[in-house]
């Protein structure tokens, strides 16, 4: 059984992820809008990740015999100064994200709550990955500036697809 405030804490976080989820689905229609479909596709996959963690949490709630209680959240950014400004604010974004799970899973000690501690270390595991990507692709940015390369990156991004984790 989950303690309330870890009950809270999680329902906080899935609306974090549902929020994450619609902030990159924002990022994709802007690549879109900018004729990048490699970098659109790029963010539509980490909208399905997204929403994979969301789900995933959800469903340990109710494992767990909590309650899920969804809320709402405000509309996320649609437009960014350049691909490279978007994808540093999605860096930044991950970090706001591992710095919650970081959060979560120091609450779960204090709870002495080991399931949801035991739980948590995959989503550390999982952001460790995230800020790789995305500090991978920022740097590319960097790199190929605003020319040519930057339709080479598109094309390179264009082949990523959201592949779900295997069941435990």
């Amino acid at each position: 059984m989950l303690s309330k405030k870890m009950e809270k804490a999680f329902n906080d976080q899935i609306k974090w992820e549902y929020f994450s989820a619609y902030l990159y689905l924002s990022l994709s229609a802007y690549f879109q809008g900018l004729g990048l479909p490699g970098f659109a596709n790029w963010m539509d996959v980490q909208f399905q990740e997204e929403q994979f963690h969301a789900r995933k949490m959800f469903d340990y709630v109710l494992e767990k015999g909590g309650k899920v209680q969804l809320q709402g959240f405000d509309a996320p950014q649609h437009t960014w100064k350049s691909p490279l400004a978007a994808f540093e604010f999605a860096l930044k974004h991950e970090y706001v994200v591992t710095k919650r799970i970081n959060d979560l899973v120091d609450l779960a000690q204090k709870e002495k709550d080991h399931a949801s501690a035991i739980f948590l270390q995959w989503y550390v595991t999982e952001q460790v990955e995230e800020e790789a990507n995305f500090g991978d692709t920022v740097n590319k940015l960097k790199l190929v500036g605003d020319g040519g390369g930057l339709f080479m990156l598109d094309r390179e991004l264009a082949t990523r697809v959201f592949t779900p984790p295997a069941a435990a």
